[in-house]
């Protein structure tokens, strides 16, 4: 019997089985151009293309809790009811392919790019951008409560998982940063401390919702003042102990920094994490062959691929991997003769 790549593997979370360990990484769009955070045509054909490339999960983009929290005001959005029925037709779109929907939930913080004002856990903007609005305890609790509510919109709409958003400099990622948080409450200086914000959003994402849950974090901040590996290892049992099935592993983005970017730049993370904090992880980051990913899981440094830039070049990239670890993987009917 043919050997099967680990990538081409199925994967189980929970109730949800993937049929591969490949992931599209959640990359924003920019396309709800009415500036209502809704659905588009692009959304419409983007993803489910690469659900009949054969991407196992496919991960929307960024998606608003709030308005005030988009990035941009083209991106997508789930503060509303509005916003169900066209995440409910992509998510049928992708269930049509046999693969899995997942959406990341966000909140921008003081990246947010708004005329609006904006929040964030102090009132230190990042670099060349707008000063936010400290956060309030009010706006604390908004912010809880509309990560709550959009945890049942995304139930309601048909998701398999959702991913919280935790890394990149945005909200969640200032809270756990002492780069960003110089609060002197409950929600500042100590590493628990810092962490309590994405604490009450896991409990209260779980009050509506009993699917997989990940977590993407920036797990090296690339700053010597601001969390390295170390924490995030910290940040990650707490997750695990909140009953977090997977964190998706990448970095940066807090403040500006030089990164020194190759092939795989964040694997190790992802492998630190998995193997110190017990918990399954994604590596994301410059994954771009199938050899590449299929040493990362072969080699037990993770548990899933999250592939971005290569899926933007190719929507069929699965295939393409497939054929270079000379697998045989379904495709769809009307691509046989390829």
């Amino acid at each position: 019997m043919a050997h099967t790549p680990k990538l081409f593997s199925p994967y189980t979370i929970r109730n949800v089985t993937l049929k591969n360990r490949i992931v599209m990484s959640p990359m924003c769009m920019y396309s709800s151009y009415n500036r209502d955070g809704k659905v588009t045509d692009w959304h419409r054909v983007h993803y489910p293309s690469r659900a009949a490339g054969q991407v196992g999960l496919i991960m929307l983009e960024a998606t608003a809790v709030v308005p005030e929290g988009r990035i941009s005001y083209q991106d997508l959005g789930i503060w509303s009811d509005d916003h169900i029925e066209g995440l409910q037709e992509v998510v049928r779109l992708i269930h049509h392919h046999d693969a899995k929907a997942a959406i990341q939930l966000a909140h921008a913080g003081r990246k947010a790019e708004l005329e609006e004002t904006i929040i964030a856990p102090s009132a230190i903007p990042f670099e060349g951008m707008k000063t936010p609005k400290e956060a309030s305890k009010d706006d604390i609790a908004h912010i809880i409560a509309s990560f709550r509510e959009a945890a049942r919109r995304a139930r309601e709409a048909g998701f398999d998982i959702i991913e919280i958003h935790g890394a990149h400099g945005y909200l969640i990622s200032e809270f756990l940063s002492p780069l960003a948080n110089k609060r002197t409450d409950e929600y500042g200086g100590s590493l628990d401390n810092r962490y309590r914000l994405l604490r009450e959003i896991i409990e209260a994402v779980k009050t509506e919702w009993n699917g997989p849950i990940f977590v993407r974090i920036s797990a090296n901040e690339y700053h010597e003042e601001g969390n390295q590996l170390e924490q995030f290892i910290q940040f990650a049992a707490y997750m695990k102990e909140q009953g977090v099935d997977l964190i998706d592993c990448s970095s940066g983005g807090v403040v500006p920094a030089a990164i020194d970017v190759y092939p795989g730049y964040q694997v190790d993370l992802a492998d630190q994490i998995r193997h110190q904090a017990g918990i399954a992880t994604g590596a994301v980051g410059l994954i771009s062959s199938g050899l590449q990913a299929e040493e990362i899981l072969g080699n037990g440094r993770a548990d899933l691929v999250f592939i971005g830039r290569e899926l933007l070049r190719n929507p069929y990239w699965p295939l393409s991997a497939a054929k270079e670890l000379r697998a045989e993987i379904e495709r769809p009917a009307q691509y046989h003769r390829a």
